[in-house]
């Protein structure tokens, strides 16, 4: 979450006019995250987040974003509602963007996950891999292998000016990744964006998950190795195979995986590695001078990419079966 676009009070009065949420108490701009901008609004009828979609998100896929949050609470994913306007609508412009509201979530997402939390994500992820199986609406992840190549043209000539060496060493994962990257795997929906400030607990248990906008549909393990890079890694990146065994064994639970997803499970950390690594340094790069968005350092993920490299197997996760 950030916030690029500001609203006036004149806009954001007539947005709201549309809504039966009664009169606005307070609207507070929402720093956290790098997409879109976003507010906490509170209401007489409760506290709203309110997202302006800036960036990479496409105003077409808008309907399969908020569709599949309305489908997986259906079945059971506690997430955030888009809240439909007096016509039943439930997208909307404001601030010349596209606009929804959705409701708000209750809980605190964690900064030091522990092996229980990661058990706790496992089994969720899972869950929303099966409850999104029968969803009707389907999308392309953008940000695979193929858009890994654009991103990294669009930082190439500016990479080593972070870090030496870095063009070198993205280019040179890149064309492994494109000479290895696994197929037919079991594939549907999948979150592709399940960091901690996207999960939250409350009293000890796992309260929901929010920020569907990366959702797509590819991989199960594909998500499930963005889980191991985001939840199981030490604040200096050393990996931490007691976290990655929670993790897998709490998928697990929900969605036994395939021999196959175990097999390729090395190949899809890394290229999940890649991912952040590259769109972090393309955000690093490009995000304008004063943005109320807090920039996250690229170069997390060079380090973690170090360890997949590395990684000989599945066992180095953590799985033991």
């Amino acid at each position: 979450m950030a916030v690029y676009t500001e609203v006036s009070d004149e806009e954001l009065a007539a947005f709201l006019a549309g809504y039966d949420l009664g009169p606005l108490m307070s609207c507070k701009g929402i720093a956290e995250g790098v997409e879109n901008t976003n507010y906490l609004l509170h209401t007489g009828r409760g506290y709203y987040i309110l997202t302006l979609y800036e960036k990479r998100v496409a105003e077409a896929d808008l309907p399969f974003f908020l569709g599949l949050m309305e489908h997986l609470s259906e079945r059971g994913v506690t997430c955030p509602l888009p809240v439909h306007d007096c016509n039943g609508q439930a997208l909307g412009r404001l601030g010349g963007r596209p606009a929804a509201l959705v409701t708000f979530l209750e809980g605190v997402s964690v900064r030091r996950p522990d092996a229980r939390h990661c058990a706790m994500v496992g089994e969720a992820l899972g869950r929303f891999h099966t409850a999104g199986a029968d969803f009707p609406l389907s999308r392309p992840n953008t940000l695979s292998l193929q858009g890994w190549g654009k991103l990294f043209k669009d930082a190439e000539a500016r990479a080593d000016g972070v870090a030496p060496g870095l063009a070198v060493a993205l280019a040179d994962e890149l064309g492994y990744l494109q000479s290895n990257w696994p197929v037919n795997l079991p594939r549907g929906v999948i979150h592709a964006d399940l960091f901690p400030d996207n999960v939250f607990f409350l009293g000890g248990k796992l309260s929901g998950l929010i920020d569907f906008y990366f959702a797509c549909n590819d991989f199960f393990a594909y998500d499930l190795a963005i889980c191991l890079n985001a939840w199981c890694f030490e604040p200096d990146c050393s990996f931490n195979v007691t976290k990655g065994m929670a993790l897998i064994d709490g998928y697990s639970r929900a969605r036994p995986l395939e021999q196959g997803e175990i097999d390729a499970l090395p190949a899809l950390a890394r290229g999940s590695a890649l991912r952040f690594l590259l769109t972090r340094l393309v955000d690093w790069l490009d995000t304008p001078n004063g943005a109320l968005v807090k920039k996250k350092d690229p170069l997390e993920y060079l380090k973690k990419l170090r360890f997949h490299q590395q990684a000989a197997s599945a066992r180095d996760y953590g799985f033991m079966r």
